[in-house]
């Protein structure tokens, strides 16, 4: 027999005014399971909720015995609604307890029924309950009876979302999308950071679910579909796209998704039945998502992604919504959340109120993670699905120590994290003790600490951490947060300010070092097979001699009757120097020409970030005035690791002895020139990391703010002939294995070095 009801349309109409109705979440629930029964003629409509202990507990149901509800529960994998929550799909069976995963509670008083229909009860994927339908009868229910049964366990789902049936749940239990989580991740940026989630791509929340005309709805989504589909084909037919590259391999997956018209048929059908256009997307998305979820094919789950994106894009294109939360909406707690992020993207939330930042892909040498330990973010990378597990607002706290985030954390754990954040504290006042202190090792060697900086918020960092002076200085920063390309009295502003800020102490700048995965958004990106290894940093100022000559007299006007060092990136052979001074040098002869003071010292130098320099040092230092090492760079080029790609980025330890006998063989051949070097890479930052570069003849390490405490306490507690003599010869060929990473953390057991 089929329903007396005209089926979803005529059901969702009824459950709108239910939902209207001003009633507490165990009346609401108990008339939306009668509606159900009746609708699709079936004696018993049941509602179970998944619980924070992994529990599906009955919350309410029409036809079984009432006295069961909130006593009887099953285990995700139990019986039939165990069933169903773990794999996320419907369950039609016209026999249901000839199935093998049938499960008898015997004080609901179900064994009369024979029939049933259960499906999940889904938001973003995530199972949040069971809703199921039985008879007496043996039956297979009907699609639209499936889809009326979907459609209400989605209307269920916002109730829990809401946060509206916590007032109905048994004292000392909790639901499952407020249960306490926790992750394991990568250490990206040192810290612990107490805070609440802002998605980085917020979810849109769909509020209007039920549609008043099935038509409009329609022409909607066609409307919306088509400017989706415009937008991607603009994007794909843009010359700057170039006819590779992985840019271009997404929005060929975004478009191919645009098209699949079995996609575009399942909205149209949950439109149809009775839901507005955004919620039809919804729908489908969270469907999809729970089954690809399960998936254990890694390019089924890859593909996830894209889908997710596309099922956002339009949806906003549905709603009329824009991208991202604005910086002044922010919570002075912030911790962002983000399945991954630019350099500049993070610039844009501002230092203030950013407490942490939790991150699904991200590696130790990408750019967001340098910035962020720049800026004294607590920072955790390669964390499974927290974009899908988390909600704006919810409790979380990012240990940047230990690659740990704790999500919707319980009272004790919170407690024991505002321990350790009063610990770290009192720790870094030590540090900060140090920084008048002489950075001199135990048998008297000083060790110059200099920072790494980028813009002008970084500057007190200089002072309050005790630095000798500013080692490196992102000039591109600048360029990355700002709307337009800086005019030469802006950029020559920002460099006075550096200079005057530093009080006399040694500044090196870098010269724009954009191209990659550094791009700025009024500039014409080039989109590259490898942009590591493409039309970036020097190549590029060389071919646009314009910007480079325009931040060269820039800097060269801020300098006017002080020292100078500049230094530029990326140089791969001695010749790109060579053209590099002689621009140097004619917009130096330009100002003396036109009676302006310049430079009282002028000082240019190269980084060795391309392995190819370590076969030109001869000839290179013949030419410049210092080197710095850019070591992120280049032990990513040396060991053809991409820093940005999670898969590889920490395949290899950049304690290795082949990259350590690179290094001793610049710093030696440096000494013999008579030609200082400085190491200001990511190395530089860590206390282990230092203590080897130390023992292979560095003198001049540059690094974050927050790593000069830790470093200079090292510097302070080592003796560094010891530690060469133990080092050293470790790294002659011939010496046979050896894991340099044990040997300094035994040498610092055996002396007593703080790392």
């Amino acid at each position: 027999m089929r329903s007396s009801l005209a089926g979803p349309r005529v059901l969702l109409r009824r459950l709108r005014e239910v939902m209207a109705e001003p009633i507490n979440a165990q009346e609401r629930l108990d008339k939306i399971v009668v509606l159900i029964a009746a609708n699709v003629v079936a004696e018993v409509c049941s509602v179970y909720i998944l619980r924070a202990d992994g529990m599906l507990e009955l919350y309410a149901t029409e036809g079984l015995n009432r006295d069961a509800v909130h006593k009887t529960s099953l285990g995700v994998g139990e019986g039939l609604v165990g069933l169903i929550a773990a794999d996320a799909r419907p369950l039609n069976l016209p026999n249901a307890q000839a199935h093998p995963a049938f499960a008898y509670r015997p004080e609901t008083g179900e064994e009369a029924y024979n029939s049933f229909l259960g499906v999940p009860i889904l938001r973003a994927g995530r199972t949040l309950g069971v809703l199921v339908v039985q008879n007496k009868s043996h039956r297979t229910y009907f699609e639209d009876e499936v889809e009326a049964l979907q459609t209400t366990a989605m209307v269920i789902a916002e109730m829990v979302a809401a946060g509206e049936l916590e007032a109905i749940s048994q004292q000392g239990t909790k639901l499952d999308l407020t249960r306490p989580m926790e992750f394991k991740g990568v250490a990206l940026s040192e810290g612990v950071g107490l805070g609440h989630v802002v998605l980085h791509e917020p979810r849109v929340v769909v509020t209007n679910l039920i549609s008043e005309d099935v038509d409009q709805e329609l022409r909607r989504l066609e409307s919306a579909i088509n400017r989706l589909r415009l937008s991607l084909d603009d994007l794909l037919a843009n010359g700057d796209l170039g006819q590779h590259g992985e840019h271009r391999e997404v929005l060929e997956a975004f478009r191919m998704f645009a098209q699949d018209r079995g996609w575009i048929h399942k909205i149209e059908e949950a439109i149809r039945n009775g839901l507005t256009a955004e919620a039809a997307v919804e729908k489908v998305q969270s469907d999809t998502r729970a089954r690809m979820m399960r998936q254990t094919d890694p390019y089924l789950r890859e593909r996830l992604h894209d889908l997710d994106d596309l099922g956002n894009r339009l949806i906003r294109e549905l709603m009329g919504r824009q991208h991202g939360p604005g910086a002044e909406s922010l919570p002075k707690d912030a911790i962002i959340v983000a399945r991954n992020m630019g350099a500049a993207e993070l610039l844009d939330y501002g230092r203030d109120r950013v407490r942490g930042l939790v991150l699904e892909e991200g590696g130790p040498t990408s750019h967001a993670t340098i910035v962020a330990r720049a800026l004294g973010i607590a920072t955790v990378g390669q964390v499974q699905d927290i974009v899908s597990l988390s909600e704006s607002g919810d409790a979380i706290i990012v240990d940047g120590d230990m690659g740990q985030v704790q999500l919707r954390p319980p009272g004790d754990v919170e407690h024991a994290y505002a321990e350790k954040v009063r610990f770290r504290a009192r720790r870094q006042a030590q540090y900060r003790r140090l920084r008048s202190k002489p950075s001199v090792s135990r048998d008297g060697v000083e060790i110059s600490l200099l920072l790494n900086a980028g813009l002008l918020v970084d500057l007190p960092a200089m002072v309050e951490s005790g630095a000798g002076g500013i080692g490196l200085f992102r000039t591109e920063l600048q360029f990355m947060v700002a709307s337009s390309f800086p005019r030469m009295n802006e950029q020559k502003g920002l460099y006075a300010k550096v200079l005057d800020a530093a009080e006399g102490r040694p500044v090196t700048f870098r010269t724009l070092d954009i191209g990659g995965d550094k791009v700025l958004p009024y500039l014409r990106a080039i989109q590259e097979e490898n942009p590591a290894m493409g039309w970036r940093a020097l190549r590029l100022g060389l071919d646009r001699p314009a910007i480079l000559r325009t931040q060269i007299r820039a800097l060269l006007h801020a300098a006017a009757g002080r020292e100078l060092k500049i230094k530029f990136p990326m140089v791969a052979d001695v010749s790109e120097f060579v053209q590099a001074k002689a621009l140097v040098e004619r917009e130096l002869k330009h100002l003396k020409r036109h009676g302006h003071k310049t430079p009282s010292k002028l000082r240019l130098g190269v980084m060795i970030e391309v392995p190819s320099l370590i076969f030109q040092l001869e000839e290179l230092f013949q030419q410049v005035d210092f080197v710095s090492i850019g070591s992120n760079d280049l032990f990513q080029f040396f060991c053809a690791a991409d820093r940005g790609n999670t898969r590889v980025s920490d395949r290899f330890d950049p304690l290795n002895i082949g990259f350590m006998r690179a290094l001793r063989r610049i710093v030696t051949r440096a000494k013999l020139a008579g030609v200082p070097v400085t190491l200001c890479g990511e190395l530089a930052g860590r206390p282990l990391e230092a203590m080897a570069l130390l023992a292979l003849g560095f003198r001049d390490l540059s690094m974050s703010a927050s790593s000069l405490g830790p470093v200079k306490a090292m510097v302070r507690s080592v003796d560094i002939g010891r530690l060469s003599a133990r080092i050293l010869p470790k790294l002659e060929p011939g010496s046979g294995p050896v894991d340099l990473r044990k040997e300094l953390r035994a040498f610092a057991a055996e002396h007593d070095i703080q790392l």
